[in-house]
């Protein structure tokens, strides 16, 4: 296989240590290195608002990369020096002919009558995104249920539903049709000129599921809810993939270490 030169990570169970793990935080030291010393570029993909990704990058000692795609996908920040990253037009442009006239406020329109929802924080929304906790025991149902008035509302948009690994929470992310972070990800490798067959994603949760599953190189970390790993590695052999998904023993920062020696040195 051709040498990695991308790492694309999600951030919250996958890149960034786990708390209270001190392996996690010296592993982030090795990785951290390995990058640099392999010259591999490294791409947030991450759930969190581009204010949210900065804190992280301070609070745990971050690398912090030239390309950030946040919003689970629907939006992407580039910066050419690694900071004051600017949010990427031609990005937005795409996003805005997806969804034509239909915005975020008429989404939270039409979702007014589920009392089941609780809005998250704002600075957990985006221009392209709706967000919602939920209890998770509900969380199959009350996505079925946003699905069919996106249906009946003719709403340019999908439901991606997954559950927060530490708090147990549901939560329900409205994207426009067909924008998640596998499709965030391959626009950006078309739009930064890389080669797929050289993208390493590592991530651990359901909203990671696609572009574990979109053909890249792929890390489940060890943390992952069992299911993702399931999911990811049937997906993987019905595609007749081989050496293309590292299932990690090891959670988190060390579990990406782990997947991204196994692939360089492949």
């Amino acid at each position: 296989m051709p040498a990695v030169n991308v790492l694309a990570s999600d951030m919250d169970g996958t890149f960034i240590p786990l708390e209270g793990n001190q392996e996690n935080r010296r592993d982030l030291e090795q990785l951290t290195d390995e990058l640099q010393r392999h010259e591999v570029e490294l791409v947030y993909v991450t759930g969190r608002h581009y204010e949210l990704v900065l804190d992280a990058i301070q609070a745990y000692s971050l690398p912090n990369p030239r390309w950030l795609i946040c919003d689970v996908g629907t939006s992407i920040y580039e910066s050419p020096v690694a900071s004051d990253h600017q949010l990427l037009q031609a990005y937005v442009t795409q996003l805005k002919d997806l969804v034509g006239e239909f915005d975020v406020a008429k989404l939270a329109d039409l979702f007014s009558g589920i009392d089941a929802l609780r809005l998250q924080e704002p600075q957990k929304q985006g221009q392209f995104k709706l967000s919602y906790y939920c209890d998770a025991d509900l969380l199959d149902e009350i996505s079925k249920r946003l699905s069919q008035l996106l249906d009946q509302g003719d709403a340019p948009y999908r439901i991606i539903a997954s559950v927060d690994p530490f708090t147990g929470d549901g939560l329900v992310d409205c994207l426009p049709r067909g924008v998640s972070k596998a499709h965030a990800l391959s626009w950006w490798v078309k739009h930064a000129g890389h080669d797929c067959e050289r993208v390493v994603f590592a991530g651990d949760s359901g909203n990671d599921l696609a572009a574990l599953t979109a053909g890249y190189r792929s890390i489940v970390v060890g943390n992952a809810d069992r299911s993702v790993a399931e999911q990811a590695s049937r997906a993987h052999q019905m595609a007749g993939w081989t050496d293309r998904l590292f299932i990690a023993a090891k959670p988190a920062t060390s579990g990406v270490l782990q997947g991204l020696r196994h692939f360089i040195q492949q």
